[in-house]
């Protein structure tokens, strides 16, 4: 396969996956907001890494949620908004038209121009709820589609690829930023539970009524932390995602005959989730734990990038 195919596809997946957690992360801060701390666009900012962008914001126009939703939903100026990945996700399909199926790319076009038929209406007017909702479905239907109709071949191991190294992380930051706003000190046995809160944390994920299906008991920051990080069998979890990507790179090495260091690094850190307990990780601490994480998966993506696509 041409590295350019194989790029195409791998941010194929990156940037659908990007958009649909976007929509439901929005979607759950903006219910949070209902019951209002006031620092929730402060959250989301961390959780994109956009810091930078929410204080020039602030200064712009008082920093308010509705201001950041707009910039990470609408605004196509900013490369990682949901407009923007979701009409990047198309560019690279239509490249791929011979290596996706009918189903995919009809589900695929046909979003990018239902959001661009709700963009032509005057902004004071757009329901951006209806659009949220709208992008989170509709990117449901195309990863389904890719499920039940595409090959099982480089193709489609390089769009899962994509896809769940960029759901790894999202999970990851979610976790990271999200537990320490609600437990600043670290520690998930101390003060008084927020159960709203942490329920957030959940839909976050789409893991609320997972939550109660495998722990049957109430909300504790443990069990969230456990589910969101280390549960296999939870399809957003930061395991289940690592575990996939190496499923993937195993498969490409048989497909090509040889491994390299991006292989290695992605069976490093399943076995690192894998064999990690709960408990071992709050001793070593919560936030270095997910640092390490997050930074062996930017290198991952990297080592991806050199080993596949000739970045």
């Amino acid at each position: 396969m041409l590295s350019s195919t194989a790029k195409n596809l791998y941010w194929m997946g990156r940037y659908l996956q990007r958009a649909k957690s976007t929509a439901r992360l929005i979607e759950a801060t903006q219910r949070m907001a209902l019951q209002s701390r006031g620092e929730e666009a402060a959250d989301i900012a961390a959780i994109f890494g956009m810091e930078d962008e929410y204080r020039e914001l602030q200064q712009q126009a008082g920093g308010r949620l509705a201001t950041l939703i707009d910039f990470l939903v609408l605004d196509e100026n900013n490369p990682s908004s949901m407009v923007s990945s979701i009409g990047a996700a198309r560019r690279n399909a239509r490249e791929e038209r011979n290596n996706i199926t009918v189903d995919v790319w009809e589900s695929l076009n046909g979003l990018w121009l239902e959001l661009n038929e709700r963009l032509r209406v005057d902004r004071a007017l757009l329901d951006r709820g209806a659009l949220i909702e709208s992008v989170k479905k509709q990117a449901v239907m195309i990863f389904g589609a890719a499920q039940v109709t595409l090959l099982r071949d480089e193709a489609y191991n390089f769009l899962q690829l994509g896809a769940f190294l960029e759901r790894a992380d999202n999970t990851a930051r979610i976790l990271d930023v999200k537990f320490h706003v609600l437990r600043p000190d670290g520690d998930p046995n101390a003060g008084v539970l927020d159960y709203f809160a942490w329920s957030e944390v959940l839909a976050c994920i789409g893991a609320v009524r997972t939550y109660r299906r495998i722990y049957r008991s109430a909300l504790h920051p443990v069990k969230v932390a456990d589910l969101m990080m280390l549960r296999r069998d939870v399809p957003r979890s930061v395991h289940h995602c690592l575990w996939m990507l190496d499923l993937s790179m195993r498969e490409l090495a048989d497909i090509y005959g040889s491994r390299g260091e991006a292989d290695r690094l992605a069976g490093e850190l399943h076995a690192r989730l894998r064999y990690a307990r709960i408990d071992q990780v709050f001793e070593i601490g919560l936030r270095k734990f997910l640092g390490g994480v997050r930074g062996d998966i930017a290198t991952l993506s990297d080592e991806i990038g050199r080993q596949f696509l000739l970045d």
